[in-house]
């Protein structure tokens, strides 16, 4: 995996795109004929090596990042550990099979071995051993006296317990609300904190003790939380972590979660937010220590409330809002060594980007600039040479890691495997559109161009419509939604930033709560409609696609499209918003974006106006849809119900399910049956061609 750019790599990098602001299509990078001919596929796409975990090492010389490289015919992901300096034009060095990398305070490099039940060191033989088998979120202390893992408790007994005459039942028995949560059945256990003493000298883990004892309450946050929700003071003897203060019910109904502050030598536990109702997360200490920040929503039960970044003084307990008077979301703070500045990210105007903070007087300013999402930021060195490394990734390349000039932004890629995997390919362009809206606004939306791109020519063209409904529409590398994999196949794509996104302005962000069918749908229609009017588009061959809220959207405008779409395809959508409300899981979402429960008084009007199953009767195009068994979040039988309305009116239908995944399609072999299901579709109704590469031999 090198680093420096070969010619060849430099000229795949003048196709990646810089785009500018213009009321009318502005091509990045403009058509040209290109000896290129291979183009991405979803078998392409699966061979992607994925960079991630990145770490520097104290003194910010060296980086230490985690490369995962499915193994389709496996069905499993391989995850290695890789090295490499932060000096420019150095060469990666892969390590071993592992994950976590971590350096101690020595310098040292360890990672958490495959097996998960050790850690081993980087640059030798030595392991870190008594770790047990189950232990997660694995943090050693600045210190390197102490270590840190979560675990599974059990604190409600198993049926089996309780009926020991009965030990093949497979009976579930529950008494509190979250009986399940996203792809899992609540089983009674809980993770827990646990911190334990380490031997520098023969990197012994000695006996750990719960930080959490007997507390029917998680951390990190399930299901998506992990080690960032888990942070170690510099003294090596505090340890900041997040959770709710609750379950059952409350766990349902509200997003109230708080930072907890654990003294090792005490035991004691001090809950640093308890003044605020909404989401306490992410904390993280300041060099010095006498400092703690996090991100912070305001509102309970609202999951996409602005996120602040707060700071408190750990002596006085003075606390403070950094971010205030910002009109939109500061995630992920992290201190620069100096202590007076922090870096955060935020999506603005369809990419994500780097932040600077003033901690002092909180004057903000952007650190990076470009059509790219900023994904990580991993931060070392010294007050005087700070070293600061960023992933970057957009629609068209798969993530790298960069290091970052503060003073100019300026990005120097340490890593080629993302530029790398697209080597060789005649790839898509994206183009800028600021469409006007219905109510005089206007709205940013994503033109991607297929490879080649003839404009004397016409292309069917993808509405893709994006869930959430509070997720922001950036320059993300999607392995499942990928744009570049899209438009290869003959496609413009028209991607919306629709009402209810991120990056635009809080008011713009939560206009869509309660108004689902309302102003976002019709954003969603004027999108398509203006790239639509260009001549390069076929009208006759105009498909939308979209999945969670997306496929919602697919569900709605099946009964408002009038006639724009040939073909529609939706994922986990919702279908009918009664019985979504009586078997989703986190009521928070939709007590906050439907109104409240069907049988509340006065009835909230979303039930009434904007449940797609109540317009089935004017659907008139045939519709793939698709679902994860285990998708608890919007739950199997959304789809199950929408399918039986598309067949039982005689229009033309599919039903994809998998019965082991959730709300997205992860693994190898079922993403790329989801996919050539997807492509076939489409080609079946748009007359594009997709042909999936013969099964190998048994021989290959």
């Amino acid at each position: 995996m090198p680093t420096l750019l070969t010619p060849r790599l430099w000229t795949i990098v003048v196709f990646l795109l810089t785009v500018v602001s213009m009321p009318a299509a502005v091509p990045v990078a403009t058509a040209q004929t290109s000896s290129l001919t291979e183009r991405m596929t979803p078998e392409r796409l699966w061979a992607i090596d994925r960079v991630g975990g990145a770490m520097l090492s104290p003194d910010g010389t060296q980086l230490a990042y985690t490369v995962s490289t499915p193994d389709v015919s496996a069905n499993t992901m391989t995850t290695a550990v890789w090295t490499v300096s932060t000096a420019p034009g150095a060469t990666p060095s892969r390590h071993a099979d592992g994950s976590g990398p971590m350096w101690l305070p020595s310098g040292r490099l360890v990672h958490v071995a495959p097996d998960g039940q050790r850690m081993v060191a980087g640059d030798g033989p030595a392991t870190i051993t008594g770790l047990p088998e189950d232990a997660a979120n694995v943090e050693i202390a600045p210190t390197g006296d102490y270590v840190s893992f979560t675990r599974n408790v059990r604190l409600v007994p198993a049926p089996t317990d309780e009926y020991p005459d009965l030990p093949e039942t497979t009976v579930r028995i529950h008494d509190d609300l979250l009986v399940r949560h996203w792809t899992q059945w609540t089983d009674g256990t809980y993770s827990h904190l646990f911190v334990a003493p380490l031997d520098p000298a023969t990197l012994t883990v000695g006996e750990a003790t719960d930080a959490m004892p007997g507390q029917q309450i998680h951390t990190p946050l399930r299901p998506f939380g992990g080690a960032e929700q888990i942070t170690w003071h510099a003294d090596g003897r505090r340890i900041a972590y997040t959770a709710r203060p609750f379950d059952g019910l409350q766990a349902a109904t509200s997003t109230n979660a708080d930072v907890f502050l654990y003294d090792v030598r005490s035991g004691e536990t001090t809950n640093l937010t308890d003044f605020n109702p909404g989401y306490d997360i992410e904390p993280a200490f300041s060099p010095d220590g006498s400092q703690i920040a996090w991100s912070s929503m305001a509102r309970d039960g609202y999951e996409s409330d602005r996120n602040r970044i707060f700071v408190m003084d750990l002596a006085t307990g003075d606390r403070r809002e950094l971010t205030e008077g910002f009109d939109g979301n500061a995630y992920h703070p992290a201190w620069l060594p100096d202590g007076e500045t922090m870096l955060f990210t935020t999506s603005t105007e369809g990419t994500t980007q780097l932040y600077r903070v003033a901690v002092a007087d909180g004057t903000r300013s952007p650190v990076t600039e470009g059509v790219h999402n900023i994904t990580a930021v991993a931060i070392s060195g010294t007050a005087a040479a700070p070293v600061v490394v960023v992933g970057r990734q957009s629609m068209i390349e798969p993530t790298d890691l960069h290091r970052v000039d503060l003073a100019s932004g300026a990005l120097t890629r340490l890593t080629a495997a993302g530029i790398e995997s697209i080597e060789g390919l005649d790839v898509p362009t994206v183009h800028r559109r600021d469409v006007p809206t219905t109510d005089g606004q206007s709205m940013l939306v994503w033109e991607i161009r297929p490879p080649g791109f003839d404009p004397d020519l016409q292309y069917p063209a993808i509405l893709y419509m994006q869930g959430g409904p509070q997720s922001a529409l950036t320059q993300f590398f999607s392995y499942r939604w990928n744009f570049h994999a899209l438009a290869a196949q003959g496609y413009v794509v028209v991607a919306p930033n629709r009402r209810g996104m991120p990056g635009h302005g809080v008011a713009w962000n939560e206009q869509i709560s309660q108004d689902w069918g309302g102003q976002a749908m019709t954003d969603l229609l004027t999108a398509i409609d203006a790239v639509s009017a260009e001549p390069y588009v076929d009208n006759g061959r105009v498909g939308a696609v979209g999945a969670s809220f997306g496929g919602y959207s697919a569900f709605w405008l099946a009964g408002h499209h009038e006639g724009r779409f040939k073909t529609l395809v939706a994922h986990a959508g919702l279908f009918h918003l009664e019985s979504m409300y009586g078997s989703t899981e986190e009521l928070f979402f939709v007590n906050w974006d439907l109104g409240g429960p069907f049988w509340a008084d006065p009835r909230p009007d979303s039930y009434d106006r904007f449940s797609p199953h109540l317009f089935v009767d004017r659907w008139t195009a045939p519709m793939l849809i698709t679902h994860g068994d285990l998708d608890f979040r919007v739950p199997l039988e959304q789809s199950l119900q929408a399918y039986t309305a598309l067949r039982m009116q005689g229009l033309d239908g599919r039903l994809v399910t998998f019965p082991d995944e959730g709300h997205w399609i992860n693994t190898p072999q079922n993403s790329l049956a989801w996919h050539r299901e997807f492509y076939g579709w489409l080609d079946q109704y748009l007359q594009t061609a997709y042909t999936p590469p013969a099964a190998p031999s048994s021989t290959d």
